[in-house]
């Protein structure tokens, strides 16, 4: 503005001496613009960084995401066994002969003469029973023997003597029939009597409880007092008995070994008891048929047992030789359980999880050995999850360095 300017208005002159003089209006609104230029380019890269920023988070996020949603599994491969050898098997030790004993007459025990763990010879005695009903019905039974024998000796001498008036046509053929009826039937009565005696005599016996064959007591389930009934129906056996040498061995062969057993084979009979012991006894009876329900092949192994070391009834193990067929070995933790049967998760070149039905030849505890279903080139997946599924995809984990050393 000019002096004539303010002059016009009535502003008075500047003094030169009063300072600087204000800057110029157009020089303050560029001043302005060029403040606003710099907030606004400063927002714009706070805005530009805050973007790209958010686009880095969400790219970390779902590269995360995925990799998170991956499966990560261990593998192993199949190892081949060379076949052969011999096939372990659970087995029972039973006696050679085993019996319960119970009572042919009714009555009270009286006395009895040994305990469990008794060794006994065939017919000895074990123990005595009183039969006050079998005594009285001998008794009996001997008096209507006498009776009939008395009245059988008068039907034979009156049958003589009428056969003698008979040869004087003393008396008639009628009569005569008639005296040797009554003789014939004196005769039968006769018999039946001392057929009742016997019988009565031999059930008198039985209140003497003998050993039916040499072995050892393992039961006695009376005392002195109780009172026995005769039968097995529903009475309780005094004893049980067993025959403890030789043994016998009872083993449920599995339906893929059964081709493998023949009778006259060689075992080995170890008990977890008695480390160290090993006892050997031969494949005496082969079952001819396979069991239905648990498909397996009972067979019946002798085992001497001399010194008494083994007890009929312990759990045993018996190794059996095996037929020359190599298997599959993998590890028991890949086994998946399914509806369908037993599976193992198979891992492909594409990282694809294919759910293999395999046959379980035999369990070996850490290991199973599997008849068909896998290769040796297969790639089987070890601990695997239950949600599993045929078609997933899984991501193959690289052993550590050190799993590498040491392998």
């Amino acid at each position: 503005m000019t002096e004539k300017n303010h002059a016009s208005l009535a502003i008075p002159a500047r003094d030169p001496n009063e300072g600087p003089a204000l800057p110029p209006r157009n020089v303050e609104w560029k001043r302005a613009k060029i403040a606003l230029v710099i907030v606004l380019a400063l927002l714009a890269i706070g805005a530009a960084r805050t973007v790209v920023s958010d686009m880095m988070h969400n790219r970390s996020m779902t590269a995360r995401t995925q990799q998170n949603a991956q499966q990560y599994v261990n593998v192993v491969a199949p190892t081949q066994t060379d076949g052969g050898g011999e096939t372990t098997l659970p087995g029972t030790l039973r006696g050679f002969v085993e019996s319960p004993i119970y009572a042919r007459a009714t009555g009270y025990l009286l006395h009895w003469y040994v305990d469990i763990g008794a060794r006994v010879k065939q017919g000895q005695l074990l123990a005595d029973l009183d039969t006050p009903e079998i005594d009285q019905e001998l008794a009996q039974a001997v008096a209507q023997r006498d009776q009939t024998a008395s009245s059988l000796g008068l039907a034979k001498s009156s049958l003589q003597r009428w056969q003698q008036l008979r040869e004087r046509d003393a008396v008639s053929q009628q009569e005569l029939d008639e005296r040797q009826s009554t003789y014939n039937q004196d005769v039968a009565n006769l018999a039946a009597a001392d057929a009742n005696v016997k019988r009565l005599r031999q059930l008198e016996s039985f209140k003497r409880i003998v050993a039916p064959f040499a072995g050892v007591v393992t039961q006695r389930n009376v005392d002195v007092g109780d009172l026995i009934d005769a039968g097995s129906g529903t009475s309780r056996a005094l004893f049980a008995l067993a025959q403890s040498d030789p043994l016998r061995v009872f083993v449920q062969m599995p339906q893929a070994y059964a081709q493998s057993a023949r009778a006259g084979q060689d075992v080995t009979v170890t008990q977890a008891e008695l480390p160290g012991e090993q006892f050997h006894g031969k494949i005496t009876h082969v079952s001819g048929a396979i069991d239905v329900p648990t498909r397996s092949l009972q067979i019946e192994v002798t085992l001497p047992n001399p010194d008494g070391r083994l007890r009929p009834g312990a759990y045993v193990q018996v190794a059996l030789p095996a037929a020359a067929h190599a298997r599959l070995l993998v590890p028991g933790n890949a086994l998946l359980f399914r509806a369908e049967g037993p599976r193992l998760a198979v891992v492909d070149a594409n990282g694809v999880v294919h759910l293999h039905k395999v046959v379980i030849a035999q369990d070996l505890g850490q290991s199973l050995e599997i008849e068909s279903g896998v290769d040796a080139s297969d790639k089987v997946i070890i601990n695997p999850s239950d949600s599993i599924a045929d078609g997933d995809h899984v991501v193959v984990a690289q052993p550590a360095a050190g799993n590498k050393a040491a392998s």
